[in-house]
């Protein structure tokens, strides 16, 4: 029972970490593009390598704003503690 558990886990482990580097990938592709374009209808003619250092700093940077830096340390407090008379 275990080991079934502890593949199941594995293989849910693979599955998300394909999903999320494909989503990645898609992720910079949309990027180049956007920022190729954007340069382009603001008449430059970058190199690709700018294009994709640009690319990047995007990605990297919607990816770390999406991490919850500021989470809650202290555990929440039970629900014992708060006046429930009337509304039982």
């Amino acid at each position: 029972m275990a080991l079934t558990r502890f593949a199941g886990s594995l293989l849910q482990l693979v599955v998300t970490v394909a999903v999320l580097v494909a989503l990645g990938i898609a992720a910079f592709f949309v990027s180049v593009f956007v920022v190729s374009r954007g340069a382009w209808l603001a008449g430059y003619e970058p190199s690709g390598d700018f294009v994709v250092l640009a690319a990047s700093l995007l990605v990297v940077a919607a990816l770390l704003g999406g991490i919850p830096f500021g989470r809650q340390t202290e555990p929440a407090e039970p629900q014992e503690q708060y006046d429930t008379t009337g509304f039982q």
